[in-house]
């Protein structure tokens, strides 16, 4: 994600979506995201910027903010405050309108390196969906100089663990719960063919 596009620096504020409400059906319907973006996501970022107000936080990027509340008691709100507005802020970019397909050349290369072939690495991200138990993530990421896929709980973000993600699949039940009802994995499959945006990966990648 391009520095231009995290938010940075008190207040925060919710970027604008890459795409309109209504452009990822009939996967996602223009009332989840109104709900999903302009609720859940909002309420991150006014709860966030509540918490820093007058705190050490208050002048620091946002992936800084992250890092340093991460583990910390005492700083539990904040960092997943700040953790759901970034993810959140990365998942909407990891979608696009008539996603899913082919990833660029140099993806998909590392792609077939790391899992075998482009569909045993989508198999993966849905066991890992899936796996997740109650709300949570699923990742690409690159991890040392391989790509893998891994889950986390609630607000965790791989950058804690220095990792490099390149996409993400929401499993929270906001995400898809108005849509898909308890189907997570019609949902999960569904934008794995249909929506997922391989080359904001490659973009990630590098």
């Amino acid at each position: 994600m391009s520095k231009d596009t995290i938010i940075s620096n008190f207040p925060h504020k919710l970027p604008p979506l890459p795409y309109a409400e209504n452009a990822l059906e009939p996967i996602i319907s223009a009332k989840t995201l109104s709900f999903h973006y302009g609720k859940h996501h909002q309420s991150y970022v006014d709860n966030l910027n509540k918490e820093i107000s007058d705190t050490e936080f208050a002048d620091m990027r946002l992936e800084k903010i992250i890092t340093k509340a991460v583990g910390k008691a005492e700083h539990t709100k904040i960092f997943n405050n700040a953790a759901q507005t970034w993810n959140h802020t990365f998942f909407w970019q990891s979608l696009r309108p008539e996603g899913g397909g082919a990833p660029p050349e140099a993806l998909k290369r590392n792609i077939e390196a790391s899992f075998g072939s482009l569909d045993a690495c989508k198999e993966e991200l849905a066991t890992m969906a899936m796996a997740q138990f109650g709300s949570g993530w699923a990742w690409l990421v690159l991890n040392g100089d391989k790509l893998q896929v891994i889950r986390t709980g609630n607000a965790d973000v791989p950058i804690t663990s220095g990792m490099k993600p390149l996409l993400t699949i929401d499993v929270w039940e906001h995400a898809y719960y108005l849509d898909y009802q308890n189907r997570r994995l019609d949902y999960v499959k569904a934008v794995l063919n249909s929506l997922i945006n391989w080359d904001f990966a490659a973009e990630n990648l590098g």
